[in-house]
This record gives structure tokens, sequence and C-alpha cells, in this order.
């Protein structure tokens, strides 16, 4: 039995019961996959980071209830919180080594800096049946794709009032969806995020779908810096800067639990 210190961090959001809720685990070198796929299930969030100190750094992974994934921002700016604010660190940037390559982190005034590959898609060349019927019969003029499908409407009601067919999202071959339209008022644009594929109806907050909206609304707006809201039952919110190959997320995050998790040798 081994035994590992263990956080429930809120982040994107400046309160408790707001944001994305992630896990994050303090592990000193790394336990099978089926392991901590198994740790992230347990803890039925949608997702789990799990960290490894190196000499130049910390190795970052991330899963969900059923499997590795790419890139998360949200856990990663636990990881973050974790790290600067509980951990004690205090270097002028922290450099996680991930799948995605090396992401850094830096602490802001405004919360915790995350520096991101951009993900600018390409006009979607035919636009699926499945992802018509999974945003309830809606249609846009714009759809865009890389690793998600962009589908940006003409408002934050029309992108609130989405009733999502999760049957037909999860059909499309697609990490996940993106809805997006410009801000009401508070803000510069909204945007809502659908990944039933990997086992997440709905995120609360997700900083990667921001890789891709980031570049649309800087070139559309003619911007570099955005707040951007998520309107998620939850909701959160983040600066969005664009830097041509990368995007900026800014975001703060909040303590919602810490403890030990105690995991078999032979899980």
């Amino acid at each position: 039995m081994s035994k590992h210190h263990f956080y429930q961090i809120d982040a994107f959001t400046s309160e408790v019961f707001a944001g994305n809720p992630a896990g994050v685990c303090q592990l000193d070198d790394w336990l099978p996959d089926a392991t901590l796929v198994n740790i992230s299930a347990e803890n039925c969030l949608s997702e789990t980071a799990f960290y490894v100190p190196r000499t130049n750094g910390f190795d970052l992974r991330w899963f969900n209830q059923e499997t590795e994934v790419d890139l998360c921002g949200h856990a990663t700016l636990a990881t973050a919180f974790v790290l600067y604010k509980l951990k004690g660190f205090n270097g002028p940037r922290i450099q996680f080594h991930t799948r995605s390559g090396m992401l850094e982190v830096t602490r802001q005034q405004q919360g915790y800096a995350m520096l991101f590959p951009a993900q600018k898609g390409e006009v979607a060349k035919e636009v699926p049946a499945d992802l018509i019927n999974g945003l309830g019969g809606i249609s846009s003029n714009e759809v865009y794709e890389s690793r998600d499908y962009l589908v940006v409407l003409p408002t934050e009601r029309d992108v609130a009032q989405i009733k999502p067919d999760f049957q037909s999202l999860e059909r499309i071959d697609k990490v996940g969806i993106i809805v997006t339209a410009p801000a009401d008022n508070n803000g510069d644009f909204v945007s809502r995020y659908f990944a039933p594929r990997i086992g997440i109806p709905e995120d609360s907050v997700s900083g990667s779908a921001h890789c891709a909206l980031t570049p649309y609304w800087s070139e559309r707006l003619g911007k570099v810096e955005m707040l951007a809201r998520q309107i998620s039952p939850r909701g959160g919110e983040l600066i969005c800067h664009f830097r041509g190959s990368h995007v900026m997320l800014v975001g703060n995050a909040q303590l919602y639990l810490e403890g030990t998790i105690h995991v078999p040798g032979d899980t």
C-alpha cells in the first residue's frame, strides 16, 4: 500500500464551488497507467493531474476517468496552484514536461499564466449531421476544425440555450465540440465545451478549448488580450492572450480539499 498527497482544486475561478474542479496527485515516481486511471475514476472528476519532480521542472500527465489525455488546461492550472500556494515553489516559472511538449506557468497579479500551443482551426470541409443534431438542430455559417470542432453562433443567448444530444455528439470523430459567441456585455466572448467521446459530457471550464478560441477571437475582434467566460452551469472565466504560435491563459484557483490517498500496490 502506497500513500500519496492529493488535492482537489477549483480552477479558473476565485470562489470555491465554481470553475472546473481538478484532482492533483503528487508522486515520487510513476505508478502503472492502469492505477492512474483507477485513481482518476475514483475521484469522479473530469481530470486528475499527476506530477513527478525532476531536476529541471516536473513531469506532468493528465487522466480522465477512462484514459490519458494529451492536454488539460484546468488541471495544469490546479497543479501550478498546488506548487506555488501549498508546496512553497518560489522559482520564476514552473516548467512542466508533458505529452504536448514543455508547458510553462508563471504567477502574476491577475492569477496564474499558462503558455500553451495555439490550435488555429481550418474551415470545416463538411459539417456532420451528428454535429447539427447534437447541438439541438442549431446550424452555423462558421464551423472550424482542428482537435475539436469550433462552432460560432450569433449571440450569447444562443450558446446558453443549447440542449445537447450527447449520443449524437459522442459519434463525432473529434475530441470535443466548442460552441462560442460574442459576450453580451461582461467580457469579449463566451463558450461551452462538450466532450462526451472522452467521458466528459460538458466541461465546466476548458483551458485546452481556449487554445482554439483565442486565435479565432483575436483575429475577429482585432485584440491581443481578451476576457473569456465559459457559461457552463458552474461557470468560470479566464484572460486570453494571443501570441502567434502560442496562447497565454491566465486564471485563478481555489483549494477545496487536501488529504492522502491509499493505493494498493497491485492495482
